[in-house]
This record gives C-alpha cells, sequence and structure tokens, in this order.
C-alpha cells in the first residue's frame, strides 16, 4: 500500500527529499509523473497519453503530501518507508485507500523508473 502523510503534519519538510521516487511534494505543490523517475510519458486507461512532464493538481493544499502512483513504500531500495521512518510527529503512514502487495509495490517500481513504461 501507499503511504499518506496525514494531516498532524507539521510542515517540517524532513521526508520529501528521503523519497527515492520523488513522491513527496510540498502542499500546494504541482507534480509530475516523471520528475525522479524515468517515465516519458503514461498511458492512461481510455488510451490517452500523459506527458511526464504535465503537470498535475497537488493532492493536498495545507500540507506535504505523497502521489499515491508513485510511492512504492521504498520496496526495493530501503528495508522500511523512508518518510515514515524520519517523520517527528509519526504522520507518514499506511494508507488504506492503497493497499498493494509487495510483489505490485516492485512491479511499481519496475515501471517508474523504466523509459519505455506504460501504464494500463
Amino acid at each position: 500500500m501507499a503511504i499518506i502523510i496525514t494531516d498532524d503534519c507539521i510542515n517540517c519538510g524532513a521526508c520529501e527529499p528521503e523519497c527515492p521516487n520523488t513522491a513527496i511534494y510540498e502542499g500546494g505543490a504541482e507534480w509530475t509523473w516523471g520528475e525522479g523517475t524515468q517515465l516519458q510519458f503514461i498511458e492512461l486507461e481510455d488510451g490517452s497519453k500523459l506527458g511526464g512532464k504535465d503537470p498535475q493538481e497537488p493532492v493536498s493544499n495545507d500540507f506535504y503530501y505523497i502521489v499515491p502512483g508513485k510511492c512504492t513504500e521504498c520496496k526495493g531500495f530501503h528495508e522500511e518507508p523512508q518518510c515514515a521512518a524520519v517523520c517527528p510527529v509519526d504522520c507518514c503512514v499506511e494508507d488504506p485507500d492503497y493497499r498493494e502487495t509487495e510483489e505490485e509495490l516492485l512491479a511499481k517500481k519496475a515501471w517508474l523508473h523504466n523509459e519505455d513504461a506504460v501504464i494500463a
């Protein structure tokens, strides 16, 4: 499953540089699929394509947030989610809305870091 940052966040920013997938952004900041990954584009379920550098709407305007589609819980990089390991207020927790197996998380890591990757 992905990690989520709760509203207990104090906006310290300790988590952001720890993410190997660049899935963590400051509140109000736009994000991209390509930042911190090898994605040049993604293909959406409806067949449309989205550029890796195309800006996306912030997930939160108030505090740091994690893009669930880019979060792999640090699988393939570290033994535990690094955002949770460095968070001084323990607000980086499992997101019950995005439950994934270790196999799925590792496949997502491979997809994020492969130039020719496409999501179906």
